[in-house]
């Protein structure tokens, strides 16, 4: 059997062990696979510590010029209505991933509040398909119960 076979099987046996009820509480599921050993010996790319502090910083400062102390994560549904507007096209996005992927009404607010905090890092008011597809991207352990 292939490495990435025994990986998939051993997640999936991980997973029927949690229920949905409590999975459905985690606001962002990322799979991290295995780094190659090559990969980390070789000089990092990408963004580093001090630049995503940075970034961080400037996002926690969009958010509270807006909603003063309250962060993201805790904004309730009619606060995320007023807050976390989105285009047609990205509510037409959310409510077509919705349906197909059968998320409930608890991912579509935590989709809601993890894309208002991807707007807020990349400096955005209103909410599009971008902010939208990331952060339901980031609700793969529903898709794969």
């Amino acid at each position: 059997m292939a490495p990435g076979e025994v990986g998939k099987r051993e997640m999936d046996r991980y997973l029927s062990r949690i229920s949905g009820p409590l999975l459905d509480r985690v606001d962002i599921h990322v799979e991290v696979p295995a780094v190659p050993w090559k990969e980390l010996r070789s000089k990092p790319i990408g963004t580093n510590t001090a630049q995503m502090r940075e970034q961080v910083d400037v996002a926690r400062v969009n958010q509270a010029a807006r909603q003063g102390d309250v962060p993201n994560a805790r904004l309730s549904g009619k606060q995320l209505d007023e807050l976390a507007v989105m285009t047609d096209a990205a509510a037409d996005m959310l409510g077509r991933a919705l349906t197909e992927f059968g998320l409930s009404a608890r991912a579509y607010d935590k989709i809601r509040r993890v894309s208002r905090t991807i707007a807020d890092f990349e400096g955005i008011g209103t909410l599009d398909v971008a902010q939208i597809s990331e952060a339901v991207q980031y609700r793969l352990l529903d898709r794969s119960r």
